[in-house]
C-alpha cells in the first residue's frame, strides 16, 4: 500500500477507533451495558493497533518485532486474566497502571536518544518536542513508582499506615523546584549527552516523588489512589502520544486521564475529603487495631449465631445487604447470591446497598456481585437506598466497617466526620459480620457495634454465610 493511500486510511481508522472508545466509556457507565462497552473498547483497540502496524510509520522490518512483543504481552495478560482472583483486582489494576508509566518513560528516553525521532525539528518546534519528552517522562515516572507502591499497599506487602515525614510538604516543593531547574538545563543542553544528565536527575526525583506521594496516603484513601493513578496513566499515555505524534494516543490518554480525574473527584466527595488533602497524606492504619478501651463507645456487643441470623432473615419482609472488603477477602459473594435467591423465592424483598468507596477500588463490590450473577436491578447505590433503611427489617453488613460508621454523622471529632455513610443503624435490626472487633481500614472505632438494635456475627464470612444458608434451607 502506498504511503499516500495509507495515511488517509490510518486517519479514518483512528477516527473510528476514537468513536468506539467514547462509546465504550458510555457503555461502562452502567452494569447492564458494560459488556457492550467492553466490546466497543476491544474493537476500537484492535482497529487502532492494526492501523498503526500497517500504517506508513512502521517499516516491514519492524512488524515481526511488534507482533512478537504483542504475543508475549498478550499471553501474560491472558494468563493473568484467567488466574487472578477477583479479590486481587485492585492490586492488578495498580500494577497495570505502573506499566503505562513505564512505557511513557521508555518512549520518552527513546524519543530523545534516537536522532530519527527528532528529525525535522528546529527552533521552537525542537523546544516544544523536548518539553513533551520532559513532561512525559516526569508523569510516567510518578505513575510508575506510585503505582508500584499502591500495588504493595493493596496486596498487603506494604502497610496501609501513611508515612508522614517531617516537613514532607517542603520536601515535595523542593523536589518540584529541582524538576523545574533541571528542566531549564535540559532545554539549554546543546547535545544529547549534555541533556541526559538533567533528564536522569529529573527522572530520579519523579520516581522518589511518586513513592513519597503514595506512601503518605493512608489505607482508607486507597480507593481514591487507584482512580487517581488511573488518571495519571491516562495523562502519561497522552504525553506519549505527543512524543510519537500519534493523535489517537493523545485522544485516548485524554479520555482516560479526564475520566480518572472525574472519578477521583467523585470518590473524594463520597468520603467528604478534598483531593489535595488526600495527596497531602490521608488517614489509615495497617489493618484494624482495636481502639483503646477508654475511647470505646458505651454499651455492650450482642453476639448472634448463624441459626438466629437465619431466623431473622426468614421472618423479614425487607432485607438490605451491605457488602464490604471482608466479603471479597472471604470470597463469599457466591454464597451471598444463594442466600439472596433463596430469600427472594420466599417473597422477601432483598436489595444491596453499595457505598462508592466500598472495597479497595471504584466499583469493587459491583464487580464481585456481578461475578456472582446478582441481578443488577437489586444492586443500589448509597444515595438510592439510604432513605429505605427505616423501613427495613434486617440489614446484613458483610465485612464493611467505615462505610456504615455512625460516627461520621454523630462525632465531629472523628477522622471520618462528614463522610456520607450507609445508615444501617436505622433499620429494625442490623447484623454486622466480622472476624473480630478490630477497627476498619481507617483505624476508627465503630459505635454501630454497640447499638441496642445491632447484632454481631463473628467468624469468617464465607463459613458463617454457609451456615446461614444451611439454616435457611432447613
Amino acid at each position: 500500500m502506498s504511503a499516500s493511500l495509507a495515511a488517509p486510511l490510518v486517519t479514518a481508522s483512528y477516527i473510528g477507533a476514537t468513536i468506539l472508545f467514547i462509546m465504550s466509556l458510555g457503555g461502562l457507565s452502567h452494569p447492564e451495558s458494560s459488556r457492550r462497552g467492553n466490546l466497543y473498547g476491544m474493537i476500537g483497540m484492535a482497529i487502532a493497533v492494526l492501523a498503526t502496524i500497517f500504517g506508513p510509520s512502521v517499516t516491514a522490518a519492524g512488524i515481526p518485532w511488534i507482533i512478537g512483543a504483542m504475543a508475549v504481552g498478550g499471553s501474560i495478560g491472558f494468563y493473568a486474566a484467567r488466574t487472578v482472583q477477583m479479590t486481587q483486582m485492585p492490586e492488578l489494576v495498580a500494577l497495570m497502571h505502573s506499566l503505562v508509566g513505564l512505557a511513557a518513560m521508555l518512549v520518552g528516553f527513546t524519543s530523545y536518544i534516537d536522532p530519527a525521532a527528532s528529525t525535522g525539528f528546529s527552533g521552537t518546534e525542537k523546544i516544544i518536542h523536548e518539553v513533551e519528552i520532559y513532561i512525559g517522562i516526569f508523569i510516567g515516572a510518578i505513575t510508575f513508582s506510585g503505582s508500584i507502591i499502591a500495588f504493595g499497599k493493596l496486596s498487603g506487602k506494604i502497610g496501609g499506615k501513611p508515612l508522614l515525614l517531617p516537613a514532607r510538604h517542603w520536601i515535595n516543593l523542593l523536589g518540584l523546584l529541582v524538576v523545574l531547574w533541571f528542566g531549564r538545563e535540559f532545554l539549554r543542553a546543546e547535545s544529547i549527552d549534555a541533556g541526559m544528565t538533567p533528564l536522569m536527575v529529573m527522572t530520579a526525583v519523579a520516581l522518589l516523588f511518586g513513592i513519597h506521594m503514595v506512601m503518605a496516603i493512608g489505607g482508607a484513601d486507597m480507593p481514591v489512589v487507584v482512580s487517581m493513578l488511573n488518571s495519571y496513566s491516562g495523562w502519561a499515555a497522552a504525553a506519549t502520544g505527543f512524543m510519537l505524534s500519534n493523535d489517537l494516543l493523545i485522544v485516548i490518554g485524554a479520555l482516560v486521564g479526564s475520566s480518572g480525574a472525574i472519578l477521583s473527584y467523585i470518590m473524594c466527595r463520597a468520603m467528604n475529603r478534598h483531593f489535595v488533602s488526600v495527596i497531602a497524606g490521608g488517614f489509615g492504619t495497617s489493618g484494624g487495631t482495636v481502639a483503646a478501651a477508654g475511647s470505646q463507645p458505651a454499651g455492650e456487643v450482642v453476639p448472634i449465631s448463624a441459626t438466629e441470623t437465619a431466623e431473622l432473615l426468614r421472618d423479614a419482609k425487607n432485607v438490605i445487604i451491605v457488602p464490604g472488603y471482608g466479603m471479597a477477602v472471604a470470597q463469599a459473594q457466591h454464597t451471598v447470591f444463594e442466600i439472596t435467591r433463596h430469600l427472594r423465592e420466599k417473597g422477601i424483598n432483598v436489595r444491596f446497598g453499595i457505598h462508592p468507596v466500598a472495597g479497595r477500588m471504584p466499583g469493587h463490590m459491583n464487580v464481585l456481585l456481578a461475578e456472582a450473577k446478582v441481578p443488577y436491578d437489586i444492586v443500589m447505590e448509597m444515595d438510592e437506598i439510604n432513605g429505605d433503611f427505616p423501613g427495613t427489617d434486617v440489614t446484613m453488613v458483610i465485612g464493611a466497617n467505615d462505610i456504615v460508621n455512625p460516627a461520621a454523622q454523630d462525632d465531629p471529632s472523628s477522622p471520618i466526620a462528614g463522610m456520607p455513610v450507609l445508615e444501617v443503624w436505622k433499620s429494625r435490626i442490623s447484623i454486622v459480620m466480622k472476624r473480630s472487633m478490630a477497627s476498619g481500614y481507617a483505624g476508627v472505632d465503630n459505635p454501630l457495634f454497640y447499638k441496642d438494635n445491632n447484632r454481631m456475627l463473628f467468624g469468617d464470612a464465607k463459613k458463617m454465610l454457609d451456615e446461614v444458608l444451611m439454616a435457611l434451607k432447613v
